[in-house]
């Protein structure tokens, strides 16, 4: 029999081959599989904290939505779960319920900043939506039509809240950082010579000699701190290295009243407390920022927070002249855009300009 298919076939011009073709089914399938790992991949690329922070950005939202019935309020709590990792889930958002979401907020009184975070948050999902083959082109142009506040917008709405009743800010971020004096450091350090005290006078002596985060003072070890050289030795998540850093003089008699009396053998550095003062288990973050907030009660501080106590180091670094590229790589920033605030906040705008000395016989 004659095979007809390959009578038909054109054949190749004189001095040239047919080239293999891709499979138009597998090119499709492959597409298929790439869409439906788009969340996945996506959320495998960032950190637990950032994936956390998210994850409550889009639980808000979904409540948000159950507020003004764009869906059945019992079922907020399953779309907010579902949001994060289900492109399907975000098959009906439109550039009107985006735009209502930041309205929303700014009725409830929340931050400027906490309102740009979780609008970023809304849209890059929305991007990997598209992407998921779940929103339109459309759809999306439209949504990122939707914008935050600049640092003056965010101004002028606060000074508005000020003069209406809508609530001014809530949430747990402060719109500006406590910035201790130099005798509120040194009361803050001065704790009482008993376990608890010991412990607490280590906690903040390393937040306000060496401007950790709360998460990076949570994770210490007893082993990161080396009594003979002086030295802490710890992990940045944010930055993803690891640093050593020369103990102060305060910071290390701290460590050492601590490590000799109250410190475990190996695990977690910081133990935590009981109200009675006695040391049991050991603090997570939130324990630190419970702790700090009753030392900050004590000498006359109200709201006080462990970045309060970095921001202060950081100040008063800049403060000391320190140099900005020092300052970036002992505070665990990856550029000069974090330190360069501190040093610009602490010095006469013009501190640094020498201008060209002309020739004095120029008219």
């Amino acid at each position: 029999m004659v095979d007809i298919s390959k009578e038909n076939e054109t054949p190749p011009p004189p001095g040239r081959t047919l080239r293999p073709r891709i499979d138009p089914s597998a090119a499709a399938a492959a597409n298929v599989a790439a869409l439906a790992t788009t969340f996945a991949e996506y959320r495998g690329r960032i950190d637990d904290d950032t994936l956390r922070r998210q994850e409550a950005d889009l639980a808000l939202f979904a409540f948000f939505l159950g507020s003004i019935k764009a869906i059945p309020e019992a079922e907020a709590a399953a779309l907010g779960a579902r949001l994060p990792t289900q492109p399907e889930a975000w098959e009906n958002v439109t550039h009107g319920l985006v735009s209502g979401f930041v309205q929303w907020q700014l009725q409830q009184g929340y931050a400027i900043g906490s309102i740009n975070v979780r609008l970023a948050t809304v849209r890059r999902y929305c991007l990997l939506a598209y992407e998921a083959g779940v929103l339109t082109a459309d759809a999306l142009a439209l949504i990122r039509t939707v914008r935050g506040y600049s640092g003056r917008q965010a101004r002028a709405m606060d000074t508005q809240r000020r003069r209406t009743s809508t609530p001014t800010r809530v949430g747990s971020k402060k719109a500006q950082a406590i910035v201790l004096t130099t005798p509120q450091v040194q009361a803050l350090k001065e704790q009482p010579d008993t376990p608890q005290g010991r412990r607490d006078a280590l906690l903040v002596c390393l937040l306000l000699d060496l401007g950790l985060r709360v998460g990076e003072l949570a994770a210490l070890t007893v082993a990161s701190i080396d009594l003979r050289d002086g030295t802490l030795t710890f992990y940045r998540e944010k930055v993803h290295t690891t640093q050593t850093h020369h103990l102060p003089t305060d910071s290390l008699a701290a460590a050492r009243a601590y490590l000799a009396n109250d410190a475990l053998a190996s695990g977690p550095l910081l133990r935590g407390s009981r109200k009675n003062g006695e040391l049991w288990g050991f603090m997570s973050t939130r324990a630190i920022r419970d702790r700090v907030a009753l030392l900050g009660e004590r000498i006359g501080v109200t709201g006080l927070a462990p970045h309060d106590l970095r921001h202060t180091w950081a100040t008063r670094a800049a403060r000391g002249k320190s140099d900005p590229f020092a300052l970036r790589d002992a505070g665990g920033w990856t550029s000069l855009m974090m330190p360069g605030r501190y040093v610009e906040s602490s010095q006469t705008a013009n501190e640094r300009i020498r201008l060209d000395e002309q020739d004095e016989n120029v008219v």
